[in-house]
């Protein structure tokens, strides 16, 4: 009985020390995991370069899209970002029979969002478990991986398997070829189309293979028609064994290089040969890297997964030492044409900032070196200094449709760029980025809004003929938003010129201290001269308040915003509730600040996965801009950061009832820590 007694009491402490060497459950708030495909609207896969949009269909890839390489979007229309040629895409069949939607049981989907990979699984007709993940390459960031594995489940099976090259419908089929090439007896199997835009502004070439374990089935290459080909390998696969096998391409475009071909055939092989489990781990570790920037709620899972999604995809869609921005839909869509907008300095920007320094970094460099183009066009209207486009691409030209007014007069943007540029100094104190990069663009615009501003007969100045954040209201005079952000530019740049020992324009100081922005007869500051309460797009005055900081006064801040939250549009843009969120969380109205968070994103969250769209009645996804309100009403709202002239500071925090704690983790350049407790 002691030696019975004595024997469990051993098993005990064997598993006892067993679960601690153990590594700890996942935590499921990095993962979504979904099994329904009803009403299926996908989630990007991106790496800052390319953006992959996966579906619900086995081994299906709906586009990759490619940043800052555009074509026309019509003979006399403006520029629109590119798809690239999809070679994503896998045909599989067992058995004779093809894997689809209809043949599949127990299909689930999952997004790690921590590792960045979208894994799927399901059996097919009970002959076997198959489970795929599809990666867009951190390390190799114009590549993409999808690494499958087949499991036999009662007998042995024959599996068939085609990879896909498609080119799109509005490109131009090239060359399509399938090639072995071959060194020192070693063999590279390569699949191939090159293609054009209908502009012949760029082209692109992709080039993809199967990379496998011990076996090397033989390949075999069909060409469907000038805009598909694939290359298929047959194998038995018996029972109680794993089949394993990649299918990885590239895709380069003569955007970014002078040979695409050739950059796209290399890249392939690079990882064809013994690479794969290398790359995979160094998109592992630059994702750990990225989430030392983070945000932990305790005690609400929903909006623990619904912020990790949203700075996931901000990551994603973002990468350093590029020089390239975010479009409104980041990479996952081409909506909007794939233009930089205002999106990305207002609203993207500034939770970046507080995380990423480097990405910042490069968002503004997007900026900075397109300056000749932005003095370009202020010349051209008659202006001094630097005038930005309000739709930007990768020339710095205006391309915002002739037809769209916000094109011609939706000046703000410049004022914007500029503001980025300083709060990115604020937070840094880099002085000699300043000196050498951001001073010179800070004091073209200044000097833009002063020739852009008319001087009144009472000796104040006003911005006319404008549109401003409320695009309902086209070119009107003196619009709160526009006055306000020229404002606040022109004493950046007057700090800026002080930081730098320079002395500062006098004519940056006087507008500045006489631009009118003017109250209605209720005490509400008026949205533009001629405002008589009508319904608005989206915030526009609220935004003096914050992140302008202009108007610093409580009680009008809380009359501003009772006064226009009810006279938001409900068709309008997810924002504005985003910075009503941080202003009731500043005046200390908690809840109100929390209803307000989730109206910014509940009403356009999108099944399964809950991408986000722009507005509530629309599908277009995932709306990278809406991500950045939603952060920053956590950031700079619940959390009580503030970005100032002495870094970035913490006031008063204040966090729904029900939050147990909320962290913000590795903030600014010395990865602060920030924890607030209930």
């Amino acid at each position: 009985m002691k030696i019975k007694l004595l024997s469990i009491i051993l098993l005990l402490l064997s598993l006892q020390v067993n679960c601690q060497n153990h590594e700890p459950l996942a935590d499921s708030s990095w993962f979504i995991e979904v099994k329904n495909p009803e009403n299926y609207i996908g989630i990007a896969l991106a790496n800052g370069r390319i953006g992959l949009t996966p579906t619900e269909i086995p081994f299906k890839i709906k586009s990759i899209i490619l940043n800052n390489i555009y074509e026309k979007e019509s003979e006399l229309g403006v520029s629109k970002i590119m798809e690239g040629i999809n070679f994503g895409n896998l045909n599989v069949s067992i058995d004779g029979e093809i894997v689809d939607l209809k043949s599949v049981t127990d299909w689930k989907q999952s997004l790690n969002m921590k590792e960045a990979y979208l894994e799927t699984s399901f059996i097919f007709r009970n002959k076997a478990a198959i489970s795929y993940r599809t990666y867009a390459l951190r390390g190799l960031p114009y590549m993409a991986l999808t690494d499958v594995n087949i499991k036999p489940l009662n007998k042995t099976i024959e599996i068939s398997v085609s990879g896909v090259i498609q080119t799109p419908s509005d490109l131009i089929p090239g060359l399509s070829t399938f090639r072995i090439l071959k060194d020192n007896e070693i063999h590279m199997p390569l699949l191939q189309t090159n293609a054009s835009g209908k502009f012949n502004r760029n082209n692109l070439t992709a080039t993809a293979t199967f990379i496998f374990g011990d076996k090397n089935p033989e390949l075999r290459h069909i060409k469907i028609d000038d805009f598909e080909h694939q290359l298929n390998f047959t194998e038995k696969v018996s029972q109680n064994s794993d089949f394993q096998f990649a299918w990885a391409g590239a895709i380069c475009s003569s955007g970014d290089f002078a040979d695409p071909q050739n950059e796209s055939e290399r890249m392939v092989i690079y990882l064809m040969r013994n690479n794969k489990n290398k790359a995979l781990k160094q998109h592992k570790q630059i994702w750990e890297e990225l989430w030392t920037g983070d945000i932990i709620v305790e005690g609400d899972k929903e909006s623990q997964q619904d912020i990790r999604l949203a700075l996931y995809h901000l990551y994603a869609f973002s990468a350093p030492n590029t020089g390239l921005s975010i479009p409104p839909m980041g990479l996952s869509s081409r909506i909007y044409n794939g233009h930089i907008f205002w999106d990305t300095e207002l609203w993207m920007f500034p939770p970046l900032l507080v995380f990423n320094r480097q990405i910042a970094e490069s968002l503004l460099d997007y900026r900075i070196n397109r300056l000749e183009k932005a003095r370009q066009k202020a010349y051209g209207y008659g202006y001094k200094g630097a005038m930005y486009p309000w739709e930007s691409d990768d020339t710095g030209e205006e391309a915002t449709p002739s037809w769209a007014l916000t094109g011609t007069f939706e000046h703000h943007i410049t004022a914007d760029v500029g503001i980025a540029l300083w709060n990115y100094f604020r937070v840094t104190h880099d002085t000699v980025w300043l000196r050498n990069k951001a001073y010179a663009v800070l004091a073209d615009i200044a000097d833009f809004w002063v020739s852009r501003a008319e001087k009144n007969s009472d000796g104040s100045w006003s911005v006319n003929n404008v549109v401003g954040a409320n695009e309902f209201a086209p070119n009107v005079n003196d619009n709160a938003f526009t006055n306000g952000s020229v404002v606040t530019v022109l004493n950046c740049a007057t700090k800026a010129a002080t930081a730098l020992g320079i002395e500062p324009e006098n004519s940056w100081i006087e507008v500045a201290g006489n631009l009118r922005i003017s109250q209605m007869e209720n005490g509400a500051t008026r949205e533009h001269s001629e405002y008589a309460g009508e319904i608005i797009k989206q915030a526009d005055v609220n935004l003096l308040s914050y992140p302008l900081e202009i108007i610093k006064d409580k009680d009008q801040i809380r009359r501003d915003l009772e006064f226009y939250e009810p006279r938001i549009a409900p068709e309008g843009p997810a924002m504005s509730h985003s910075i009503f969120s941080v202003l009731y969380s500043r005046l200390g109205d908690c809840e109100k600040a929390y209803y307000l968070f989730k109206k910014a994103y509940i009403p356009n969250r999108r099944p399964p996965f809950g991408a986000l769209a722009e507005t509530a009645d629309f599908d277009n996804t995932y709306f990278a801009t809406g991500a950045g309100g939603m952060l920053q009403a956590v950031i700079f709202g619940f959390a009580g950061l503030k970005l100032t002239d002495d870094g970035i500071i913490q006031d008063k925090p204040c966090l729904p009832a029900h939050w147990k704690s909320l962290t913000i983790k590795g903030a600014g350049p010395e990865r602060s820590t920030y924890y607030i407790k209930n």
